[in-house]
């Protein structure tokens, strides 16, 4: 067993350093440090990445930021934590045994009374939370406690554009990840082998994507409520063809160099050529389109939140916030936050795929 148990963890340690190699290699080659000093020369790309990684990083603590739930409460010697945990009023001295409404004077003067703390969040509002004490009717305009005002349901804006932010990146990423590998997939196959594999591919690409996405999205919201995942599965449908033909255009080229027709010559399978020779140098031409993608992602679910066939109602939404703007021309603090937010957003996008374009042209070299 002690021999099994030894050679399991020398397994274990051998890959490690393998890929460890590995991993010190690719930061190490010249022509990736050459393509690391490309990218930083695009200053404006470069700095574009920075700010929008720490705006995503900040909106993936929104709970912490922005939440109608204390992050901390001390109450009779006791520490809680309800932004983590539901603590039923009656833990604090109340009548219901529901979860306690922390923004409710009754049981803020529960806590207090017995010599207790809350710790508010920076923003004391959720997406959802409906701030009931409003000096005028809903939609309020910017103020001291309301930052960027209401909507007019009465809910924060600063808070549903934190969580709005969140779920549009988050819903670009998740897209972009799996139409990018389903698309890399499908020009892989019709790239390496040609022929009738190519030319029955292409036909039924061009008549898929002569559906009408956005009629069938429609049809389905009329049947069932769209969800999360329901959106992703059916922008999925459509979105993977974005980057076939470019992996085709590379796969063609790639198959007829020397050393892919050395490779099966020498009986190497179709997969470990694909994956091991031609699928590298097309993922060059790929990886330039992805924040570009990402930019097509995010752009489609704006689109179908102001639409109003996106996510559920009452979700955290920038293109339902662009919808209000619409219907509350008396709020232009709506429509001006919207807008700036997705064009902040895509605009920190489009220069990143800029900065990365740059860095993996062959024909650009710093002097």
């Amino acid at each position: 067993m002690n021999a099994i148990l030894d050679k399991t963890a020398q397994g274990k340690i051998n890959w490690e350093a393998t890929w460890i190699g590995r991993f010190n290699k690719a930061r190490t080659s010249p022509i990736n440090q050459r393509r690391w000093r490309n990218f930083r020369a695009n200053s404006r790309g470069y700095w574009a990445l920075w700010f929008f990684g720490v705006l995503f990083i900040v909106s993936l603590f929104a709970e912490f930021i922005a939440n109608d739930k204390p992050l901390l409460v001390t109450f009779e010697g006791g520490i809680y934590m309800p932004v983590f945990v539901a603590y039923p009023e009656t833990d604090f001295g109340g009548d219901f045994a529901t979860e306690a409404d922390y923004r409710d004077p009754f049981v803020q003067e529960l806590i207090e009374d017995a010599g207790g703390t809350i710790i508010w969040p920076l923003i004391p509002y959720s997406y959802d939370t409906i701030n009931l004490d409003l000096p005028v009717p809903a939609p309020a305009p910017p103020s001291a406690e309301n930052w960027l005002g209401t909507d007019d349901q009465g809910r924060d804006v600063v808070a549903r554009v934190i969580y709005g932010f969140r779920i549009s990146v988050l819903f670009g990423l998740i897209l972009t990840i799996f139409a990018s590998i389903i698309g890399v997939a499908v020009g892989a196959v019709q790239g390496y082998f040609g022929g009738w594999v190519d030319l029955i591919g292409q036909r039924l690409i061009e008549i898929w994507s002569s559906v009408p996405s956005l009629y069938l999205i429609i049809i389905i919201a009329a049947v069932i409520e769209p969800t999360f995942w329901i959106l992703l599965g059916i922008l999925l449908l459509f979105q993977w063809v974005a980057l076939v033909g470019v992996v085709r255009a590379e796969f063609l080229r790639g198959r007829n160099l020397e050393y892919v027709r050395a490779a099966r010559a020498l009986g190497l399978r179709n997969v470990a050529i694909i994956f091991k020779h031609v699928l590298p140098n097309a993922m060059v031409a790929t990886l330039t389109f992805l924040p570009f993608i990402l930019n097509s992602s995010i752009t489609a679910l704006t689109a179908l939140d102001f639409l109003g066939f996106g996510l559920p109602p009452g979700s955290p939404s920038l293109g339902e916030l662009l919808a209000q703007g619409k219907n509350n021309l008396q709020a232009p603090w709506l429509g001006f936050t919207g807008f700036i937010v997705i064009a902040t957003m895509l605009s920190l996008l489009v220069f990143v795929g800029e900065a990365v374009r740059d860095a993996f042209d062959p024909r650009k070299t710093l002097q």
